[in-house]
């Protein structure tokens, strides 16, 4: 299962209802991206599994903000 390293985001569990009302498991997945992202302070590239919104996030504060204000080691 997938977690956004960041946000903490994962899947979440629902039903679909039917007309008749039957309810049938739904999942509900987290937009989540693998990427590699300059990490200035350390020089090299660092490969992260997030989601879009940390994504935003990261591109807006920075790598090294973002890490630090979500209680990420980033190694």
């Amino acid at each position: 299962m997938a977690k956004c390293q960041f946000t903490g985001k994962r899947a979440k569990v629902g039903n679909r209802v039917s007309h008749s009302n039957h309810k049938t498991k739904h999942w509900q997945k987290p937009n989540m991206l693998s990427k590699r992202i300059w990490d200035e302070t350390q020089g090299k590239w660092v490969r992260i599994k997030i989601s879009a919104r940390a994504l935003r996030t990261i591109t807006k504060k920075g790598l090294q903000a973002a890490a630090k204000d979500a209680g990420v080691k980033l190694s």
